[in-house]
């Protein structure tokens, strides 16, 4: 059987998603190149910074291509995600947002919660999130070039 995406993922999440994350492990895990589960491994009460730290570290490091991330409403591991620099992670709970995101902002961590939405529809915003590839034109890339430089920089007060 062929992959249906091109790409290696990693993917974590904390006992809230952890429902959500074994059904998105099951159906992706012979449709990427590889997948890397980063945990949890339990729905027992666990902290969603750690498995936004897996996730970043299979990505920085070259291992992954894209990251996914699952907690209950998705805030907290995208905020999580977003304080490590390198990675662009978002809420998203519709497939525009997941596709726009990669197509004009390079978004790399797809975040969303696992009691928001349901299996279904988390495919197909999966889906659209794998599917797209970072083309941007000039007005996206100068957008983003502004976003790297506050990560490298930060803000003066």
């Amino acid at each position: 059987m062929s992959k249906n995406f091109d790409v290696r993922l990693a993917l974590g999440g904390d006992h809230a998603g952890f429902t959500l994350k074994s059904d998105v492990a099951q159906r992706y895990a012979d449709q990427v190149v590889s997948l890397v589960d980063c945990g949890t491994d339990t729905a027992e009460s666990c902290d969603y910074p750690d498995f936004a730290v897996a996730v970043s570290k299979e990505l920085l490091a070259g291992r992954a291509d894209k990251g996914l991330l699952i907690c209950g409403s998705g805030v907290g591991v995208s905020v999580a995600a977003n304080k490590i620099p390198g990675i662009r992670a978002a809420i998203c709970h519709d497939t525009y947002s997941a596709r726009q995101g990669v197509e004009h902002d390079d978004m790399n961590v797809l975040c969303i919660g696992g009691r928001i939405i349901g299996s279904e529809l988390a495919f197909e915003i999966i889906d659209a999130f794998l599917n797209a590839t970072y083309a941007p034109q000039p007005r996206h890339q100068r957008r983003l070039d502004k976003v790297l430089e506050i990560e490298k920089k930060g803000i003066q007060a």
